[in-house]
């Protein structure tokens, strides 16, 4: 089914050539960081995760999003997801191949990766978060490519994927769990040390991949003949509704918790989030930015008139995966070093380098994506005639 990328109209081929040139440029600068070592980036000693590891945060729960369609569509015989389910699954997987790509590149020595394989520690976190993203890799690989080879040939899929997808499900919910037990594993961070971050990760994770494949569906639409039908995209506006509300309900609890507590180690970090600490008020707007889109989005998807109007519904699924990116990635990840633990504040902002290196592993993921999407749609072209 390979061939099937390997043809395609012009703006398919600009589009490749593009994500083609900012892989490229990136894997320039990953060179130059290779080349000269994380100096260059806005990491320090006090801030040891930046851009990278927010990046890798978000897209886990992007990744882990693919079980929203999955399940209702194979245990509950949701038929109405059976255009969507394999666009949901091939979303995994470039969500996946980026999570493993900015690991990689956030080490000062990547290749030292391979060290979790070959001495594994099975009472560090790190080994089972790199087993369950590499399995969840794999299951998505083949419940994906044999469930598309059976609908070519028009013939049900084997009996035997059936437990393989059934084991999928759990498997898509640990790895956003064992991803939030990294951070709220480590004592002397309290910004991340709380019981509700596991829930808080797939609450968001149910919102932002959802969000992110009804604008695919609706892409698609317009761009080609497909159409995922008014019905799934409209399930999916559900699920994204609830997600985000529980997500914001979530983070309302924290912030009561660490307010009406008022344990300084707490409230410092929240202070510096949305007010700043002192002349440190870097992701100030960025936060206030997030909080104001968040209670856009929900509005927007609450109300049913302006969820089932879709061009609303597209400004508030981008709302919901901008609000996210920024309180998931940057928000959450960096300012659990802000301040350390002996109370000084070094703040970090990405530098150009750790930029163009984020940007050529999205530009690899969506590359991944439109191939595996060419691949599907052209299969659905086959068998529809």
């Amino acid at each position: 089914m390979l061939e099937k990328a390997l043809t395609g109209s012009k703006q398919y081929w600009a589009w490749l050539f593009f994500l083609g040139a900012v892989i490229f440029v990136g894997f320039l600068f990953f060179m130059w960081q290779f080349r000269e070592g994380l100096g260059i980036t806005g990491m320090s000693r006090d801030v040891t995760w930046g851009l990278y590891i927010a990046q890798f945060t978000f897209l886990v729960g992007v990744a882990a999003s693919a079980v929203m369609v999955v399940l209702p569509y194979y245990l509950h015989n949701f038929k109405a997801f059976g255009k969507i389910t394999i666009l949901g699954e091939f979303l995994a997987i470039g969500s996946v191949v980026m999570c493993m790509t900015f690991i990689f590149v956030d080490m000062g020595q990547p290749f030292r990766i391979l060290n979790v394989f070959v001495f594994p520690t099975p009472h560090s976190l790190m080994f089972w978060d790199t087993i369950a993203l590499g399995g969840y890799l794999v299951l998505n690989v083949i419940i994906s490519m044999v469930t598309l080879k059976a609908e070519r040939s028009s013939v049900a899929p084997p009996k035997w994927i059936k437990p393989i997808i059934i084991l999928s499900i759990p498997w898509a919910i640990s790895i956003h769990t064992v991803t939030a037990f990294l951070y709220s594993g480590l004592a002397a961070r309290p910004f991340w040390m709380t019981a509700i971050l596991a829930p808080r990760f797939l609450a968001s994770a149910f919102s932002a991949g959802p969000a992110l494949l009804i604008l695919f569906c609706l892409l698609l639409r317009r761009l080609t003949k497909f159409d995922a039908g008014k019905e799934p995209i409209q399930k999916l506006a559900m699920i994204v509704t609830y997600a985000m509300a529980v997500n914001v309900f979530f983070v309302l609890m924290e912030l009561f918790t660490a307010l009406y507590s008022d344990i300084p180690h707490h409230v410092l970090h929240f202070q510096y989030l949305f007010f700043g600490l002192g002349d440190s008020k870097v992701l100030v707007p960025w936060m206030w930015t997030s909080a104001i889109l968040s209670v856009i989005a929900l509005v927007l998807l609450i109300n049913p008139g302006t969820r089932k109007n879709e061009r609303i519904l597209v400004f508030a699924c981008v709302a919901v995966f901008i609000a996210l990116w920024i309180e998931k990635g940057l928000g959450l990840v960096v300012t659990g070093f802000i301040p350390n633990p002996l109370g000084v504040v070094n703040e970090y902002w990405p530098t150009l380098p750790e930029v163009m290196i984020a940007l050529g592993v999205y530009g690899i993921g969506l590359l991944i994506i439109t191939v595996l999407y060419k691949i599907a749609l052209s299969v659905r072209g086959e068998v529809s005639r």
